[in-house]
């Protein structure tokens, strides 16, 4: 099976190196590299996926990506591209909290990267327009997007944005029930482990988490990291823009405000925490690999050892109910595609998804020096409709434009 899907992976690994921008050009770059240069997945599909992950809680980009790997090879293949598509930016991270105060600050923040937000943006236009005629096909599904853009655009830093537009986008194609009649279907069996796998660790790890502060043992903070990671893991929406600040809260405002209570409470320096937040979105792969930086800077004054623990387990408990919810609400969600009213449903989510990409590809625009008589502003505008022109018109793959990109803000 490994031999098999070598290709496949490889993919997913340089995918993993030069995914910039996001969740929203996650997807985009996606399209370019696993529907259109690799096809191992079609657009339909993984416009389906990445809808059916919007509305659920955790990193939706990785979501995404592990389903194509589950849909391809099962369960093992889909664990295999979950590990190679977060280890990269989980070991920069990581390697940042170890390495950050031998660093001067300002330093870090490198001209390298400064053409990176138009090139996301021209990755966004083209996910919309390859997108477009595959979801826009009625009156209905224009009015759909139009209403996802506008509100997608004006709520955008909103966690519940997303899921609440998909599923009004769902309920909205099933005004009709004459156009898709249902046809009798058999009840399927519901496999449960995941979902229990999910609840049991959740419910375990807060109450150990709980009695060893009540407790005060010695050695509580890997549990309590566990804890806060896979709880911010499994109820976050909106991507990592909304993680972000939900992690600074935890480590950083909330222990000033309970240290005389609990002196030993995971503490991270606000400064420190904005230095990785800011670092975090110059670096290629999943937003939430801040969270191996998070534990790292959270586990530092322990030592080495228990430093790099921290790193470990701040990965795997932010990744770890993403998984989980992905694996045992999919094959749930494929077997109700069957049913009519499911099926209508996915025209309506469709469409959301791609007022969310225009909405995403604006939203970005806004803070990109566009029309201002400056170089800059030109070669913004060049980045941008170079990106779309060679991802439209070429076989060009999306890391080599990414590689351009970076080579074009080191030499300007």
């Amino acid at each position: 099976m490994l031999l098999r899907h070598i290709p496949f992976l490889r993919a997913v690994f340089f995918h993993s190196i030069t995914a910039f921008g996001g969740p929203q050009a996650h997807i985009a770059m996606m399209l370019k590299t696993f529907a259109q240069r690799g096809h191992h997945v079609t657009e339909q599909e993984l416009m389906e996926y990445n809808a059916f992950c919007q509305l659920l809680p955790g990193a939706s980009s990785t979501q995404t990506l592990t389903l194509i790997g589950y849909k391809r090879g099962g369960v093992p293949l889909a664990v295999m591209t979950l590990i190679i598509w977060i280890l990269p930016a989980s070991i920069m991270m990581g390697a940042l909290s170890f390495l950050l105060h031998y660093f001067d600050k300002r330093a870090l923040n490198t001209d390298i990267f400064k053409f990176i937000p138009p090139m996301a943006a021209g990755f966004l236009v083209y996910a919309a327009v390859t997108a477009f005629p595959l979801a826009i096909r009625n009156t209905i599904t224009w009015g759909i997007m139009i209403i996802g853009t506008i509100a997608t655009y004006l709520f955008f830093k909103q966690p519940w944005i997303f899921p609440l537009l998909i599923v009004l986008g769902g309920l909205s194609t099933n005004i009709s029930l004459k156009r898709i009649p249902q046809v009798e279907q058999k009840p399927k069996t519901i496999r449960w482990w995941n979902f229990w796998l999910f609840g049991i660790i959740f419910i375990v790890a807060g109450f150990l988490s709980e009695r060893a502060k009540k407790e005060h043992w010695p050695d509580r903070k890997p549990i309590n990291l566990f804890e806060n990671t896979y709880r911010m893991g499994s109820l976050v929406f909106g991507g990592g823009h909304v993680l972000m600040p939900m992690m600074y809260e935890q480590f950083s405002v909330h222990p000033e405000a309970i240290k005389q209570k609990d002196p030993d409470a995971l503490n991270i320096d606000k400064d420190d925490m904005y230095t990785g937040m800011g670092i975090v979105r110059a670096v290629p792969g999943p937003v939430f690999s801040i969270a191996a930086f998070a534990g790292g800077m959270a586990m530092k004054d322990e030592g080495p050892r228990m430093q790099f623990l921290g790193c470990l387990i701040g990965m795997i408990g932010i990744f770890l109910p993403s998984a989980l919810l992905v694996l045992f609400f999919y094959p749930i969600w494929h077997n109700m595609k069957k049913y009519a009213a499911v099926y209508r449903s996915i025209e309506g989510i469709n469409a959301v998804v791609v007022g969310i990409m225009i909405a995403s590809s604006v939203y970005i625009l806004k803070d990109i020096s566009l029309i201002e008589a400056k170089t800059i502003s030109i070669l913004n505008v060049g980045v941008i409709a170079a990106t779309f022109l060679l991802l439209n018109f070429t076989r060009i793959a999306s890391p080599l434009v990414v590689l351009g990109c970076l080579l074009l803000g080191y030499f300007f």
